[in-house]
């Protein structure tokens, strides 16, 4: 009896493995949030001393609270996708979400690369902003 493979099992595997990712991301996001500090823009971060200006229209919470909300996201895009019934609008939202996570990257990428930038940080934001294109890519796939 040989076992064929179909289109619904490969997509049904790579929803599990994107899901697993999108998992252990969100754990990280809670286990150790200032990891994830650096990606989010500061015009996107409240500032709560006393006596700051604020940032700008967009900031409408603090650098912790986008992180641990990012990390929700995740959860929830996880969940989804595990779920046939949703994993197609679950798929969708998924890409828009790594496709928003673009600019947090390209904000981070360029403060590396500014004047009070390190090398441990060009290395670093160098390599995770083109990982953010097979991320938008696979969780595009997964919407069929």
């Amino acid at each position: 009896m040989s076992f064929r493979w179909s289109a619904q099992a490969t997509r049904t595997t790579s929803a599990l493995a994107l899901s697993a990712l999108l998992l252990a991301s969100a754990a990280k996001h809670f286990r150790t949030p200032r990891f994830y500090y650096p990606v989010v823009p500061d015009y996107l971060c409240r500032n709560d001393e006393p006596g700051s200006r604020p940032n700008g229209p967009l900031a409408v919470m603090s650098r912790e609270e986008w992180v641990a909300s990012s990390g929700l996201l995740e959860v929830t895009a996880a969940v989804g996708l595990l779920l046939p019934a949703t994993r197609c609008g679950a798929a969708n939202a998924t890409t828009a979400m790594f496709t928003a996570f673009l600019a947090g990257h390209i904000d981070a990428l360029r403060r590396a690369y500014g004047p009070n930038g390190t090398a441990a940080e060009r290395r670093i934001h160098t390599v995770r902003l083109p990982l953010q294109i097979p991320l938008i890519l696979w969780s595009w796939s997964l919407r069929k």
